[in-house]
């Protein structure tokens, strides 16, 4: 680890920006200095950030890297080499692999093949099932990020369908329960529906359809029934509908709000009008829906509905996308570009950059409890990004990092790029050269086992 000093840079940190200078050194942020810098700092190596704009490092609680047993699409080096490049320094990987993470042994031993492999922090989910509440008795609350409830849209096992079982995990588990939020019931009978009317090959428009905004609603509101019962504590991922809002409190994220939800960007940024043109390629679930559902999302992150934005990265490869419809996974890889996306709002004026780093740094960090990082602060990890907000590219294959090597955001220009990523005080990217295709990874620099406050 070196001492370094990014001089002059605009930081963007607990709800302001300012001119200001970092010192970095042993992996960790020793001082923060507003204003000019003094003339005795000498001795560093220096990165001259003048109109620069520096954020804490992005912390995406939803991914899926697939390792192990899912390789061929993506793997835990390949996808933390995206995620660095794309500005997010920690991950919380989701237990849908092969095998599935559903034991605590099965667990530690994601944690021991990121540990070789990683360029990012990590953190693995134990996925519930309607029978290992054992298992999730175990979990350590200062080593484990939280549980991971698919009340709708698994495979294998993982499908948590029994009343008793979800009782019984929401009263005992000790540790945070993110839940996917979807009717399995309400599904099947729409599938059903639009098969027999449409045939397998039908058009990928009517996803939303199928899974519709009735069967998220209807299990968003179960699990939220549930929390409230047991006094759990409950995140709800990648709300896609303006109905659920009204289940959250439009209250800032604190440590007594027991209740949270986040938004992906794909909810963000597409709408149903996009079918026409990307089809399967945006197939995710739960779907992207209207174009007033994502308005509202948006306006549940400003008015603080919603705690956190993250991505739900989710790859496959080309050739599965392009099944029929009935057959073409769901999911997509977005982490390398979501904070370009949510930089891109800000050039829009639809969110300010104090915000965003609240929902994709600050929030994430404080609701999992994460132990010093998410924030710009003396004693903390020097996880951080350094973008520069000027500086206009186009996302083509040739610059894709994913395993997988496309991108629904393909052909997309985004008016911001990240310059440099550092995780634990080390450069892990760097595009001094101004075109991404072209960046360097220092993947002699691995991550760590992200640890929690609890």
């Amino acid at each position: 680890m070196s001492d370094f000093l990014i001089k002059d840079a605009i930081i963007v940190n607990e709800g302001e920006s300012c001119q200001g200078s970092v010192v970095i050194g042993g992996g960790m942020i020793r001082e923060v200095i507003r204003g000019d810098l003094p003339d005795d700092y000498k001795g560093y190596h220096v990165i001259n950030a003048k109109d620069k704009y520096l954020f804490p490092g992005i912390i995406d609680d939803q991914v899926h890297f697939r390792e192990p047993g899912l390789t061929h699409k993506a793997d835990l080096a390949s996808e933390s080499a995206a995620a660095v490049a794309g500005g997010v320094t920690s991950f919380m990987e989701m237990p849908n692999t092969n095998p599935q993470t559903t034991t605590i042994a099965l667990l530690e031993e994601k944690h021991r093949l990121a540990a070789g492999k990683s360029l990012g922090n990590y953190s693995f989910y134990l996925g519930a099932t309607n029978d290992n509440l054992d298992e999730i008795r175990k979990l350590d609350p200062l080593q484990s990020c939280g549980l991971k409830i698919f009340m709708g849209a698994s495979t294998g096992n993982m499908l948590v369908d029994d009343i008793k079982a979800l009782e019984g995990i929401f009263a005992e588990s000790p540790v945070l329960i993110a839940t996917h939020c979807e009717d399995e019931d309400t599904i099947r009978q729409n599938t059903a529906k639009y098969i027999n009317k449409y045939g397998e090959n039908m058009p990928a428009k009517y996803h939303p359809s199928i899974r519709s905004a009735q069967a998220c609603y209807k299990s968003s509101s179960l699990a939220v029934g549930l929390a409230r019962k047991y006094k759990s504590r409950l995140h709800v991922l990648h709300l896609s509908t303006a109905r659920e809002l009204e289940l959250f409190e439009p209250v800032p994220y604190h440590t007594d709000k027991k209740i949270t939800a986040e938004v992906c960007i794909h909810h963000l940024w597409f709408s149903d009008a996009d079918y026409e043109r990307l089809g399967t390629h945006i197939k995710w679930n739960p779907a992207i829906k209207k174009s007033d559902d994502r308005d509202q999302l948006l306006l549940g992150v400003l008015d603080n509905r919603l705690d956190v934005i993250a991505t739900d990265h989710a790859p496959h490869t080309l050739a599965e996308k392009g099944n029929p419809y009935i057959n073409a996974p769901s999911g997509g890889p977005m982490v390398q570009h979501s904070l370009m996306a949510m930089l891109e709002f800000c050039h829009r004026n639809l969110i300010s950059p104090e915000h965003l780093v609240d929902k994709m740094c600050h929030s994430p960090a404080d609701l999992f409890r994460v132990s010093r990082r998410g924030y710009i602060r003396e004693g903390y990890y020097a996880d951080l990004v350094l973008v520069d907000m000027n500086d206009p590219w186009t996302v083509h294959r040739d610059n894709i990092y994913y395993k997988c090597g496309w991108s629904p955001l393909e052909g997309e220009m985004f008016r911001s790029k990240v310059l440099y990523t550092l995780v634990n005080g080390n450069i892990v990217y760097e595009n001094t050269s101004g075109d991404p295709s072209k960046a360097v990874f220092h993947a002699e620099h691995k991550g760590m086992r992200l640890e929690f406050n609890r």
